[in-house]
């Protein structure tokens, strides 16, 4: 059984025991999504409109981190202007603990 949910503008396939590296949420000991897009349990698919009303994903929180760093370079020609600029974007590890797909 697998389900794909919506957190923090960008979708994920998930499945029971999976851990998932998501965009950072507060500090919360356990997550409930409600944004589930589709549900899959062998044969049988459930695809809401766009969010099914009964279905629901729990996770738990196991952590918080910051992802690898960006830089962002810029440069104008000819005119000796330069500026760098990194950027670390803050992750929260999950653990999918159930999908309930009513």
């Amino acid at each position: 059984m697998y389900a794909i949910i919506e957190t923090g503008g960008k979708q994920y396939r998930v499945s029971e025991g999976d851990i998932v590296h998501i965009e950072k949420i507060d500090d919360q000991e356990a997550v409930t999504f409600d944004n589930v897009l589709m549900v899959s349990d062998g044969d049988n698919f459930s695809y809401g409109n766009p969010f099914l009303d009964s279905a629901k994903v729990t996770a738990e929180v196991m952590n918080n981190f910051k992802g690898k760093k960006v830089l962002v370079f810029k440069q104008k020609t000819r005119k000796n202007h330069r500026k760098l600029r990194g950027h670390r974007q803050q992750h929260t590890a999950i653990k999918i603990k159930s999908i309930q797909a009513n």
